[in-house]
């Protein structure tokens, strides 16, 4: 029996995956050169699918780097001059800061404690930061930022950049990149892929102030997937060097499914399993919601403080073929992770809840 993965990345895999990769190996994607015509138009097609799912402004670039990490590098190096605003509540915000730090800008942050969110209200952005880091779903403790608080931070502060880190909720959040400067995800979470690619969407804006730095005498934009060298080579559906075809090629062919049941659908069905969860959990002996605030539980990582050690519930369900994953960083052994990716259908929720409450 296969094992049902409810991890916070990489996940559950798409469920025509296997299908999806044996069209790839059947049209060799594997060996096909980066700057061929085939190549152009699987990086084309991907664009195209992803513009529809995530209502992408044709005026943004959509580029494919290793990772989502890569990205934060990219950014601080293209779009900060001197300083950047952090809003910090886990791990993986908190690991952006320090990106900026080891790049030598001046970061600034805004902390919450651990299971904490962030609302436009209390949000205060220092006088002289160029770039505001936004992290829409905190993975690590299962906190959201929610699409409109983002929307009022961005036309509060119109001539800063502010970017979206949606590495575990993309393509869930409703979030108007028409508004927003830049945003990034990977794939190994709500798109159902195996790690291995980062995608990074940024407007015309963020485009003119790297080549505005570049420019300038000391202040260096890097010398791998600078913005301008992407966006250069997007334009004609290339990349700088050699990506992840392989991983691009079946993007493209997830993002196509995703549109064919439409985004709307599974966003309704995501906030539906979602509630199930948290309904749960809210009366559960076993565990209980990590995240006190329901404005900022996440809807696809969904974080539980468990009433005994966690890899003894991750064990019995386990099992079960069901895994789970476990809190982050500190909360290892007193948190679980529960992945509520498309990929994940509402019977294996309906299942995992069975097998919960079997184990109070």
């Amino acid at each position: 029996m296969k094992n049902i993965y409810f991890t916070a990345g990489p996940a559950e895999l798409y469920p025509r995956f296997e299908e999806f990769v044996k069209q790839a190996v059947d049209e060799q994607i594997g060996s096909i050169s980066h700057r061929s015509g085939q190549f152009r138009k699987i990086y084309q097609h991907c664009v195209e699918n992803l513009r529809v799912l995530m209502n992408i402004p044709e005026t943004s670039g959509i580029f494919f780097t290793g990772s989502a990490s890569e990205v934060w590098e990219r950014i601080l190096l293209n779009m900060v001059e001197h300083e950047s605003f952090h809003l910090v509540n886990g791990s993986f915000s908190d690991k952006f800061y320090k990106y900026a730090g080891s790049l030598n800008k001046f970061a600034h942050k805004q902390e919450k404690p651990i299971g904490e969110g962030f609302s436009y209200a209390e949000v205060e952005v220092p006088e002289y930061a160029e770039l505001i880091c936004t992290t829409q779903n905190e993975t690590s403790t299962g906190v959201q930022m929610r699409e409109a608080d983002i929307h009022k931070l961005k036309r509060s502060n119109q001539k800063r950049f502010v970017a979206v880190d949606m590495v575990s909720s993309a393509p869930i959040p409703e979030l108007d990149l028409d508004l927003i400067d830049t945003a990034f995800f990977s794939v190994q979470k709500a798109f159902g892929l195996p790690a291995g690619l980062g995608v990074w969407i940024a407007n015309e804006k963020c485009l003119d102030k790297s080549k505005k730095l570049a420019k300038q005498d000391g202040t260096h934009i890097g010398a791998h997937h600078t913005l301008p060298a992407l966006w250069k080579n997007y334009e004609t559906f290339e990349t700088p060097a050699t990506p992840n075809v392989m991983g691009i090629y079946l993007l493209g062919k997830v993002a196509e499914d995703m549109n064919k049941t439409g985004i709307d659908t599974i966003r309704k069905e995501t906030d539906e399993k979602a509630r199930k969860i948290y309904k749960y959990l809210e009366t559960s002996s076993l565990c209980s919601i990590a995240v006190t605030n329901p404005e900022h539980r996440s809807r696809t990582v969904i974080v539980a403080n468990t009433n005994k050690p966690s890899k003894v519930i991750i064990e019995a369900l386990k099992e079960k073929n069901m895994i789970l994953g476990s809190g982050y960083g500190p909360n290892k052994d007193s948190q679980i992770r529960i992945s509520n990716f498309p990929s994940n259908t509402p019977e294996q929720v309906d299942n995992l809840l069975k097998e919960l409450k079997k184990l109070e």
